[in-house]
């Protein structure tokens, strides 16, 4: 029962995110580089923010459970604040190696866009956030014990799973977004990034009243979705075009009748 838990509740947390992995980015080592850099801008954040927070735990008075509990509270949204931070320290890092490779082309053009770099860092933040949320729970997910027995709630590994999903999507979403708005100077696109992100972030104290907080995050998540959806370039053409599986006609008209060969006498 500990193995199918654990495999069951991997394989929905991370299934999406490695499907991404190996349809859209392991095949450009490109790509691969700016996903493993990514995944240390993420790291480093994570650093900072268990630092302030441990500092402030051992500054507290530690029997004093609601201040232990706002320290907490504290303590998540700096680190939301630190990995948007990180997230635009690694875009500035991206546009000015977007510019060195550009130089080195022939064609003066990068390799790569800058849509594709902020999905990509995104993916990043996003793998290695879940990794970090939920590989404590899966390795408890193996056993023993059932969860539950005592009276608590049994969906709590399940929850986990899909909430670990859906984290990973938003930060995929929330990269595009925040790129973009870095590049057009929208201020506000980056304020509601920061806020959802904060707000997902403090959905995760109702737990375990699942309901309370997975509906929501999953209704941040499509949301974000649209957005970044129609950010990257997409239209409502397109999605009826993918699901009719028709291409689109071209419109150029060829005279066959130049291309034919002379008839010989």
């Amino acid at each position: 029962m500990g193995a199918t838990v654990f495999f069951g509740c991997t394989f929905v947390a991370f299934g999406p995110a490695f499907s991404l992995f190996l349809l859209t980015v392991a095949g450009d080592p490109l790509r691969v580089i700016i996903l493993v850099a990514g995944a240390f801008f993420w790291l480093v954040s994570l650093l900072l923010a268990s630092l302030i927070w441990f500092i402030s735990v051992q500054l507290s008075n530690r029997e004093d459970s609601r201040l232990q509990y706002g320290l907490l509270v504290f303590g998540a949204a700096v680190s939301v604040l630190l990995q948007e931070a990180f997230r635009f320290a690694y875009f500035k890092l991206l546009k000015k190696a977007d510019e060195g490779l550009a130089t080195l082309t022939e064609d003066g053009q990068s390799p790569i866009s800058l849509k594709q770099m902020a999905y990509v860092s995104g993916l990043s933040f996003g793998i290695i956030s879940g990794v970090f949320s939920v590989i404590n729970i899966l390795a408890d997910s193996i056993g023993p014990g059932i969860v539950g027995i005592h009276g608590d709630s049994p969906y709590y590994f399940i929850t986990s799973a899909f909430l670990t999903m859906a984290v990973v999507f938003l930060h995929t979403f929330w990269g595009v977004i925040f790129f973009d708005a870095c590049e057009r100077r929208q201020y506000w696109s980056l304020a509601l990034v920061v806020a959802s992100h904060l707000i997902t972030s403090g959905l995760t104290f109702l737990n375990p009243w699942y309901q309370a907080s997975l509906i929501p995050i999953y209704i941040i998540t499509v949301s974000m979705g649209i957005w970044a959806f129609f950010t990257a370039g997409g239209s409502l053409r397109n999605i009826l075009s993918c699901l009719s599986c028709k291409q689109e006609e071209d419109n150029r008209v060829m005279v066959y009748s130049a291309l034919q060969v002379p008839v010989e006498d």
